[in-house]
């Protein structure tokens, strides 16, 4: 059962940060120097993307598709 839920969480939590970085540029180098302003940059950027998630659900649009187009244009 252990191995079971590991793999299931692992393939999640892979395309969850693969999708996350893919919307925010996560690839490269972030625009912040030091640790607590590339931790502000990494709350907020989740905070945004949470947000435009809220957004899109109450609005009934199809959550991933456009994303990164509505984050940019936001």
């Amino acid at each position: 059962m252990r191995r079971i839920f590991h793999k299931l969480r692992s393939r999640a939590n892979e395309n969850f940060n693969e999708h996350f970085k893919g919307i925010f540029d996560g690839h490269g180098q972030v625009p912040t120097k030091g640790l607590l302003a590339t931790q502000r940059f990494a709350l907020g950027a989740i905070f945004v993307y949470q947000l435009a998630l809220l957004y899109r659900f109450e609005h009934g649009l199809e959550l991933c598709v456009g994303l990164k187009a509505f984050l940019k244009a936001a």
